[in-house]
């Protein structure tokens, strides 16, 4: 089984080729290709959540709950938050992950159990889609890196688990059961793992239509406030210039008797002498 360095360093580089690749070939903004080789890097650790208390679990809690705490911030703002909600909401999110989950997973999990598995690899694909925010390829885009990354551990699990004895290669009791579908010890985790992802395959493929209707409704209601807001600002000063608005149409009524008073006799009799010249 490959060490802590080994994973960590060699899901940095993969992520690194990844974030590069879709740079350099594909056009994807730069910092969309860097938050996603750092997704790929973090998720090379993420497999051996299950080993217990010690280095690979608190280092990987850290990182994912710094990671995930600075995913939320763009999907808090989508929802209309105030800065300070927001930040609140990330610093629980972060101690949420870093304390409350690593006490879940010490409790619960099993080491080269389920978290050591294809489906698995899936589902925490299928979570960084749900977390990140914005344009659908993006998202999974990042969702790739993770799952990618996620791979590549499992992948370095099982090539550890190979080694030549006197000249040929024998497999360790160990091979096989990082790259699995399910696990032969118990039955639970089986079905706890594929109730997850089946879940989750539900949520991704509805969560982008739900949201988007979301923001659609928010932004209608912001447009019907502020149009509201106009027609009451425009109707108030409509009222207070109604009063002078009036006033000047009294001179102008008494011109037009005027007018209509010199077409008497008097206005005809002024009008002879301009005739006579």
């Amino acid at each position: 089984m490959a060490g802590f360095k080994t994973h960590i360093a060699t899901s940095t580089l993969v992520g690194i080729g990844y974030g590069a690749g879709a740079y350099l070939l594909y056009g994807v903004p730069g910092p969309s290709c860097i938050l996603a080789g750092g997704l790929c890097a973090v998720a090379g650790m993420l497999p051996d959540l299950d080993s217990g208390e010690g280095r690979p679990l608190r280092e990987s809690l850290s990182f994912a709950a710094a990671v995930i705490a600075t995913m939320l911030v763009d999907r808090f703002q989508r929802l209309g938050l105030a800065m300070e909600t927001i930040v609140l909401a990330a610093v629980g999110v972060y101690l949420f992950v870093r304390f409350g989950l690593a006490e879940l997973l010490k409790r619960y999990t099993v080491h080269r159990g389920m978290f050591h598995s294809l489906p698995a690899a899936v589902i925490f694909s299928q979570i960084a889609f749900l977390l990140s925010s914005g344009d659908v390829g993006l998202r999974w885009y990042k969702a790739g890196a993770v799952g990618l990354g996620y791979l590549t551990h499992l992948i370095l699990d099982e090539l550890f688990s190979l080694h030549y004895v006197r000249g040929r290669m024998t497999a360790k009791r160990s091979f096989g059961t990082a790259l699995k579908l399910f696990t032969t010890r118990r039955w639970w985790p089986n079905v706890s793992t594929y109730a997850k992802l089946a879940i989750l395959t539900f949520l991704v493929l509805k969560e982008p239509g739900w949201m988007d209707q979301m923001y659609q409704e928010r932004l209608q209601a912001q447009a019907q406030r502020l149009v509201g807001g106009l027609q009451h600002v425009v109707s108030s000063i409509d009222t207070r210039r109604l009063p002078a608005a009036q006033g000047p149409l009294r001179p102008a009524a008494s011109t037009a008797t005027t007018d209509d008073e010199s077409t008497g006799p008097q206005a005809e009799m002024g009008q002879r002498p301009l005739e006579r010249y």
